[in-house]
Order: C-alpha cells, then structure tokens, then sequence
C-alpha cells in the first residue's frame, strides 16, 4: 500500500473512529484501524475501518494511490501523529513487515502494525433496505430518548432505543426506558416509512455514534436500514453499522397513563433553573424533590437533614385542586433538556400516578416520569 492524502482528509477521518475503537484488551487488533487502500492514481480510494464488534464505522476519502494494499495499525497513534503534522499532504506507506511509514515534508514516523487480514469484516447490508431521512429528524429523535435508556447490563433490552415504523400514520417513533422513566417521540416521514424494516433496538453506543454523524456540519440527508440483527446509517462517504440489540423491548403502551386531569403550564427555562436549584439541596441518594400545585403557582422544594431547606415559587398556568407529589430532580432536568423547547405541559392525576411533560408546541413528543413517595 502506497498514497497519498490530505492532512484534513486523514485527520478528520480518523477523528471519525476514536469513538468506536475498542479500548480494552479483549482483542489487541480491535484498538486498531484498518486502511485499505484501492484503484490507482488521482482516483484512488482509501478506506478507513474501525469495529469493537457492536459499532463499525467505515469512512471512504479519494486518494492519490500509487500501490493498492492494506494493513491496520493503531488508531489512536495513528490519530495523534496525524493532529501533530502540518497542514500538508501526508505519505503512506505499508512495508512487507507489517509496518506503516508516515511522511510529511521531512518529518518520518514509522508505526508498528499487524496483517489486514487478521482484522474482522463488517456485516454486508443489502442496499435497497435503505431509505433516505433528513438528518435533523433522527438528531432531535436520539436527543429526546436517548438519555431515557437504561444503564443497567441486566436489563439488556432496555439498553438501547426502541425503533418503531408507524406505517398507517407515515412514521416513526423511538422510545426508551429505564423503568423509572420513558421518552417518547415520533416524526413523519411519509412513503419513505415503507422501505423501513422497524421494531428493532439500537444500543446506546450506536446511538451516539449516529447522533454524532447526524449532527456533522455538512449532513443533510441519512440512509438507515436495518436486516436481521443490523443496522446501518450512511452519510456520503461515512457508513455506520450497528448491532442490534437482540430481545423484546415491553409493552410501552402500558406505563404511558391515560386519565390525566390535572395540567399546568409552564415557561420551561425558569422550571429548569428552578428544578436545578431545588436538586442543589435533596438528598443525594434519592435526588428528591417536591412540587406543590395550587391555582396559578407551583412551589418547589427539597430537604436535605444533613444541609438544609430550599424552596422557590413559580407563577404557573394552573386551575386545578390543590396537589402535592415528589420527583427525581434529575430525571425532571433531562426530560427538559432534551426538549428544548420554550414552554411545557405538566400532566397529572395524583401523588402515586405517573406524570407526563411535553412540549406545548409537539404533541408528537413526550416524557413519563414516575413520580416518588412524599
């Protein structure tokens, strides 16, 4: 292998993979990054290939190729050579011992690598299981669920964000759980939901590798399709595959209430500071805090024996009877967050009952928060 290419090219490349290169010591190979280099002159092609065997990314740049080859060496070496050259063009080369020589001008690294055929091949997807999505679609998706998922390896099938295709309606919903909360959010997409294979679970970690090349300055559109237990995202030359997560994601449905008939309306950015201020003084354990609805204000408050009392009113867009429930402070603060929106809608029915928020300006969206004892 022998090229020859641009110091932006590489480096951004490489930035692509750090993320999904397998740092421990399982298997040594995958803290590596496969180059493949193809065809010959101005029009070649470089392939770089990262896997921790749940994530692969594979990023394509044209290339000046001189010899076509293949090895892989360390990624994260390789990266940081690459961020410390100058903004120049950059020589690769693979020697027959498996070595990799880097050159810039007249600066010279030679990195120790292992056979490109010792590294694992990324699944093959079929190409007509993809359909094209707008990016900022499946960004504000990932943003409003992810952080619902569980963290907790015994709950595998709740690791992840249940992707759902709503084919009557023309779209499609990720949900997430953890037990003690639930995101919500569907968008349309109209006739592209029918090329769409659905109820499948994407793990955490192949959900923010795909926030991340969603949110790329230049991504506009995305292909996603999954197959069997795979799923694959493709921006330009960027291919992400993922591995699904095996299992039954439950019956959401049934934890999402239904006779809500207390509402309060609120501007989300004084609740927000509000609820960040009451956390500074619940119990650490627990995150408690408490909220006390009466006509046209919402206190809120916390007690922590060790430290003190906080309390703080609200001007609030209620009618209601009198109500008082606790909540985990935290799960309150990512919920709105992940919103971003500028007013909300807090529904309710009782102390015991769950609690939903949503954005005024989405119905398509929603939180479920169980609430805590008083």
């Amino acid at each position: 292998m022998k090229l020859t290419i641009q110091k932006t090219d590489l480096h951004r490349g490489l930035s692509r993979l750090q993320a999904v290169v397998e740092k421990r010591n399982s298997m040594p190979i995958l803290a590596n990054v496969l180059l493949s280099a193809s065809g010959r002159g101005e029009q070649g092609r470089l392939e770089l290939v990262a896997t921790d065997l749940e994530v692969g990314v594979r990023d394509v740049h044209t290339v000046l190729v001189q010899e076509a080859g293949s090895t892989t060496v360390s990624a994260r070496k390789l990266f940081d050579i690459v961020r410390e050259l100058p903004d120049d063009a950059i020589d690769l080369q693979a020697t027959t011992d498996a070595r990799l020589q880097i050159r810039s001008g007249r600066i010279h690294f030679s990195l120790a690598g292992t056979a490109a055929e010792e590294y694992p091949s990324l699944p093959v997807f079929s190409a007509d299981r993809l359909v094209s999505l707008q990016a900022a679609i499946l960004s504000t998706m990932i943003e409003r669920t992810m952080y619902a998922a569980s963290v907790d390896e015994t709950r595998y099938n709740l690791n992840g964000v249940y992707f759902e295709v709503l084919r009557e309606s023309g779209k499609i919903r990720m949900v997430a759980t953890d037990g003690h909360r639930l995101a919500l959010v569907d968008r349309a997409i109209g006739t592209e939901v029918e090329g769409l294979v659905g109820d499948v679970i994407i793990p955490r970690k192949a959900l923010a590798e795909l926030r991340r090349l969603v949110d790329e300055e230049d991504a506009d559109q995305i292909e996603l399709g999954f197959e069997g237990n795979s799923g694959l995202a493709r921006k330009s030359s960027v291919t992400l595959l993922m591995r699904l997560i095996e299992g039954k994601f439950p019956n959401y449905q049934q934890v999402i209430p239904t006779h809500l008939d207390r509402q309060v309306t609120l501007p989300a950015e004084p609740l927000i500071h509000a609820v960040r201020r009451m956390a500074l003084l619940s119990v650490e354990r627990s995150h408690a805090i408490k909220l006390e609805l009466s006509k046209g204000v919402l206190r809120l408050s916390s007690s922590n024996p060790d430290i003190g009392q906080a309390e703080e009113e609200l001007d609030a867009d209620y009618a209601g009877e009198d109500l008082a429930i606790a909540f985990n402070a935290k799960y309150l603060q990512e919920s709105l967050a992940a919103f971003a929106a500028k007013e909300v809608r807090l529904s309710l029915h009782d102390a015991s009952s769950p609690a939903i928020l949503q954005p005024t300006d989405d119905a398509d969206s929603l939180a479920v928060v169980m609430p805590m004892r008083l």
